[in-house]
C-alpha cells in the first residue's frame, strides 16, 4: 500500500474503519482480493490480495478479525544485499496467533534486513505500527484517526493531512443509524481524490521534484505506475466484517470490484466463518 487511513473506535457503529490505496507498477502481476483457500492452515483464514512476484501481500484481514497492512518507505537508503520480500511480514502476522505488539517486537531485531517499511498490525483489540526506519513501535489509541503513506505514521505529508481531516469530518456526519453502504461510498470518494498540492508543500524524499509531484495526490495516475486498487474495510460492533476492493487500469478507469462479508466466529460457534456474501 501507499496510503492507508485507519479509524480505531472513532465511530459508534464501526470500531474499525480502514481506507487504503495501493500504488504499484501496472505490469506487476497481482491476484485480486479474495480468500486464500489453497494455503495451509492457518493461512486459510486470510482474505487478501496477493503479490504474484514476491508471494506475500500488501494488506489483508483474517476471518477472525485480524488486520495488517504495509507501506514502503520512500527514500534512497536500501538494505545491504538481497533483502527479503516485505509482503511476507503482512501474511506472517495474519497467520500468527500472538498479539500485534508481540509480533512487531519479535520482528524488530530483523528489521534491518528489509528495505524501508512501516507495518500496521491489529489483533482485534489493539493496533500497533512499526517502522524499521525509525525502529520504534507506536500504539494507535482508541478514538483516534491515523494516516500512513511512504514515511512514518502520521507524517504531515499533504495527502495524509488532507485525508485524515476528511475522514474525521466524514465519520462525524455518518450517523450510527446509517447503513454501511453509505460510509463505504464516502470512503471510496475520498480515495479517488486527485488534488495535487503546491510544490512548496511537497516532501523531499530524494526522488526528484517531478516524481514528488506525480506521487503527491491520494489517487495516483500514471501509464506505468499508479493506483492499482482501493480498499475499504469495515468491522461493526456486532462482529460482521466487510471488505471492498475496486481495481483500476493504467488509464485510471475502474476495472473490477470485489465485496466480501462474513460474521466473525464466536465462542458458541467457532467454525462460523462462512462468507456471507461474495460479489465480483
Amino acid at each position: 500500500m501507499c496510503l492507508i487511513f485507519v479509524a480505531l473506535r472513532a465511530h459508534p457503529r464501526f470500531p474499525l474503519v480502514v481506507a487504503a490505496n495501493r500504488d504499484e507498477f501496472h505490469s506487476r502481476s497481482t491476484a485480486p482480493l479474495g480468500p486464500w483457500p489453497d494455503a495451509p492452515e492457518p493461512a486459510r483464514e486470510i482474505v487478501a490480495g496477493r503479490d504474484l512476484v514476491g508471494g506475500g501481500t500488501w494488506m489483508g484481514v483474517t476471518r477472525r478479525g485480524r488486520f495488517a497492512a504495509l507501506t514502503n518507505y520512500r527514500g534512497t537508503a536500501v538494505a545491504e544485499s538481497d533483502p527479503p520480500s516485505r509482503g511476507g511480514l503482512v501474511s506472517g502476522f495474519l497467520e500468527a496467533a500472538e498479539g500485534a505488539r508481540s509480533y512487531l517486537e519479535r520482528l524488530r531485531p530483523a528489521g534491518g534486513r528489509y528495505n524501508g517499511f512501516s507495518l500496521l498490525a491489529y489483533d482485534g483489540a489493539a493496533c500497533w505500527c512499526y517502522s524499521n526506519r525509525a525502529d520504534a513501535l507506536t500504539r494507535l489509541e482508541p478514538g483516534s484517526i491515523h494516516g500512513l503513506s511512504n514515511h512514518l505514521l502520521n507524517s504531515p505529508w499533504p495527502k495524509v493531512v488532507r485525508g485524515k481531516a476528511a475522514l474525521a469530518a466524514m465519520l462525524a456526519r455518518t450517523e450510527a443509524i446509517d447503513g454501511p453502504e453509505v460510509l463505504v461510498e464516502r470512503l471510496f470518494d475520498l480515495l479517488t481524490d486527485c488534488v495535487r498540492p503546491s510544490d512548496g508543500e511537497l516532501p523531499d524524499t530524494g526522488v526528484g521534484l517531478e516524481r514528488e509531484r506525480a506521487l503527491a495526490p491520494m489517487f495516483v495516475h500514471g501509464s506505468l505506475y499508479g493506483t492499482r486498487s482501493s480498499t475499504v474495510i469495515l468491522a461493526d460492533a456486532e462482529g460482521t466484517m466487510t471488505v471492498h476492493e475496486r481495481s483500476f487500469d493504467a488509464a485510471g478507469s475502474e476495472s473490477g470490484r470485489v465485496r466480501l462479508a462474513w460474521e466473525r466466529p464466536n465462542t458458541r460457534n467457532c467454525e462460523r466463518w462462512r462468507s456471507l456474501d461474495i460479489a465480483r
